[in-house]
């Protein structure tokens, strides 16, 4: 395996020769992620040219994983005699720019309800989504999902609830006791708890790293005029970590949320404490799982080895790849478990199985949180 390294531009430069996956196309789709996600230029293309066959695999590839853009972002910076046909060209390119006005409603939407819980007295704060997204080089061709607001208090948890039921919209109350609901045609969830940690014997250890870390401010709005409350460095990393594990032991995770934690780890990487972050790890449960994340973010995604939040990593990463392979964005294209127009108990039946088939995984990388989030997500299911 070649030598992944940050030169003084900050460039990354080498190349990695070991990208698994299952396919051909997934291999060239990998290839083409990396260039777009680093914004440099297409690191092997000994892959290439692709038959019109091969590149609609790589298309779908990319839809299913939500990193359309990301990857169309590295078709740009193939030569030209390496570029798909114009009509899936133009398709791709037309598919990117919905995703770029998704986004500027996206942050309008975000501006103007935190606008509104500063006006009632509430002070969210903002996970993931449009403030990880703010880490990528195009941050407009990142797909975005939902907005998530944690808030700090009860109190303030219950205001803002409050509020939505005011503007007439219907909340949905989820199984670990955040709430949902739709706004101006966007997702959006309120939750309790910013560090998703399941384990009730390191709660009090949660809201300490919390209470010690505390929050960082970034600026949103047309001008840039709207402060809004994020996760500081070490919240952030350890906010995502811990989203990814919930999200691969049930339906699955994507590459988008692994391309989410890179760019994060890139970005902050110097403001983080490599020794004090690998003590949180070790004590939080999460030594082994953070070995094979950075393996996978590293050896597949590119990250310069320096940029992790701490160096040890796992000597490979396929684990973690089958389960992303398998299930494309939180599982929603697994072939086996397609959730369809099925009936509510039999998609709580298909939920068990999939936390039941990674079982084996799970308590393996990271054995204590594994057993509560089971326990919690399927006595959620089964109320």
């Amino acid at each position: 395996m070649a030598e992944v390294r940050s030169g003084g531009d900050g460039k990354i430069k080498g190349q990695n020769t070991e990208i698994q996956s299952e396919s051909g196309e997934d291999t060239c789709g990998v290839v083409l992620l990396r260039a777009g996600l680093w914004e440099r230029e297409v690191e092997d293309t000994s892959c290439f040219p692709l038959t019109e066959e091969e590149w609609k695999k790589v298309y779908l590839l990319s839809r299913q994983q939500t990193v359309t853009g990301v990857v169309f972002q590295g078709i740009l910076l193939l030569a030209e005699e390496f570029l798909p046909s114009e009509s899936l060209l133009v398709r791709w390119m037309a598919e990117t720019d919905a995703i770029e006005r998704k986004n500027r409603r996206m942050n309008q939407v975000l501006a103007s309800l935190v606008q509104m819980f500063i006006s009632i007295g509430v002070s969210p704060v903002l996970q993931k989504g449009q403030g990880v997204a703010s880490f990528y080089e195009k941050p407009l061709w990142r797909e975005c999902g939902d907005i998530d607001f944690y808030f700090e208090s009860q109190q303030e948890f219950e205001r803002a609830s409050y509020f939505v039921r005011r503007c007439k919209l219907q909340e949905e109350k989820m199984p670990d006791q955040s709430v949902a609901y739709t706004w101006k045609g966007v997702q959006i969830e309120h939750h309790t708890r910013l560090l998703d940690l399941h384990n009730p014997f390191l709660r009090y250890y949660a809201g300490q790293l919390v209470s010690q870390y505390g929050y960082s401010h970034m600026a949103i709005g047309k001008e840039k005029e709207l402060e809004i409350t994020v996760p500081s460095p070490v919240l952030n990393l350890l906010l995502q970590s811990l989203h990814i594990l919930k999200h691969a032991l049930g339906w699955g995770i994507g590459l988008r949320q692994l391309c989410d934690l890179a760019r994060t780890c890139y970005i902050l990487y110097q403001e983080v404490d490599a020794a004090e972050m690998k003590k949180i790890c070790f004590r939080l449960g999460l030594g082994r799982w953070h070995g094979l994340l950075h393996a996978c973010l590293v050896d597949h995604l590119g990250l310069p080895m320096e940029c992790l939040p701490y160096p040890d990593r796992a000597s490979e990463a396929s684990p973690l790849l089958d389960i992303i392979w398998r299930g494309g964005n939180f599982g929603q294209f697994d072939a086996e478990n397609l959730r369809l127009a099925v009936p509510l108990w039999k998609r709580k039946w298909q939920t068990a199985c999939a936390f039941r088939r990674n079982m084996g995984f799970a308590f393996h990388y990271a054995p204590k949180e594994s057993f509560w989030i089971v326990s919690s997500l399927l006595k959620g299911q089964f109320k």
